[in-house]
């Protein structure tokens, strides 16, 4: 069945600023699980209709899971401007709240995926987030003093051949990192994931479904 594009806004409490967001439904009768996808970093020209954001989504709604990607404070649509990775940490949380209170969705099942800076993202608020069940990263920036202490499912997956987030970074950071975990190193992929964009679909849906049910 095909899935449905929703258009939305994320509204920030008090003064925050109102964000830009796309909701994908799959198809079929809800409740569903949701995940709220976060992209790579504002400066360098992420935003919501990034490659590996939307590869990852269309993976998810094929697993009967919906996914909300959205563009952090500045990019796009969305007000305000870059805040140094701690705002666009208060983006992911209204983006979790927003998805969560959605009738379609089913608020016990849901998820936080990122990729490069939006995996630091992920990582910081969904391991801190009363919301979520489980947290996926690509690629990521490692947020400090998070991971030893974070006792939901995890996903980590990055390239071999990534020279900005290189292998040694990722086996490092998280030697330590609490279970339940996975960390994969994928051959012959780099940073970008190009030509590589459905199989990082497929293993971060994989993992959603694994845990979230579908």
């Amino acid at each position: 069945m095909k899935k449905t594009s929703i258009e939305l806004h994320i509204e920030l409490p008090g003064s925050g600023p109102v964000l830009e967001a796309c909701l994908d439904l799959p198809g079929g009768t809800g409740p569903f699980p949701g995940v709220v996808l976060c992209h790579p970093h504002p400066l360098y020209g992420g935003n919501m209709d990034n490659n590996v954001i939307l590869a990852v989504s269309r993976a998810l709604t094929g697993r009967g899971i919906a996914s909300l990607q959205f563009n952090f404070r500045g990019v796009g649509r969305s007000q305000g401007s870059f805040a140094g990775g701690v705002g666009e940490q208060e983006d992911a949380r209204a983006a979790l709240s927003t998805l969560a209170g959605r009738e379609e969705i089913d608020s016990s099942r849901i998820g936080i995926m990122g990729y490069s800076f939006g995996g630091m993202v992920a990582l910081a608020v969904g391991c801190t987030g009363e919301l979520v069940r489980a947290v996926a990263a690509v690629s990521p920036v490692i947020p400090a003093g998070v991971l030893e202490h974070c006792t939901r499912p995890k996903l980590i997956v990055s390239g071999e051949e990534d020279n900005m987030i290189t292998p040694s970074y990722i086996l490092k950071e998280t030697a330590g990192m609490a279970e339940p975990k996975v960390v994969e190193m994928v051959p012959g992929v780099d940073h970008f994931w190009r030509g590589y964009e459905e199989l990082v679909g497929e293993k971060v849906a994989d993992f959603f479904a694994r845990i979230l049910g579908s």
